[in-house]
């Protein structure tokens, strides 16, 4: 998978070598479209299997009490994580009220918000 990454570099030099008026010039630069259309979906394949290894470490983490949650979905990848502060106000009593907070963890998907606590 790296040295296939490589492939346009070396062919890109070839390309700028060889005078642009030859037949030569032509077919190099149908190779160098070729193998860079061959490394994009490479690199995009790549980038998918890691977003799902991600998404099944993930999904191994987190423990749903109501209803397991299929977190796993090809069409599904994580934007954002991080650790907020939530807070929450309480009534009382008819005036008073009181501000509790609470350290969650989100995971944010591009359809999905989860809000998580630490065990």
């Amino acid at each position: 998978m790296q040295r296939v990454t490589r492939l346009p570099l070396p062919l890109d030099t070839i390309c700028q070598k060889t005078p642009k008026d030859s037949t030569q010039y032509e077919e190099c630069t149908k190779a160098l479209h070729c193998v860079s259309k061959l490394v994009r979906k490479c690199n995009e394949g790549a980038r998918t299997m890691e977003r799902t290894e991600m998404m099944y470490t993930i999904n191994s983490q987190l423990e749903f009490k109501i209803k397991p949650f299929p977190l796993v979905s090809s069409s599904r990848w994580m934007v954002k994580r991080g650790e907020l502060t939530a807070y929450s106000e309480e009534k009382n009593g008819i005036f008073s009220k009181r501000t509790s907070r609470q350290q969650v963890y989100f995971f944010l998907f591009n359809d999905v918000l989860i809000v998580t606590r630490k065990k």
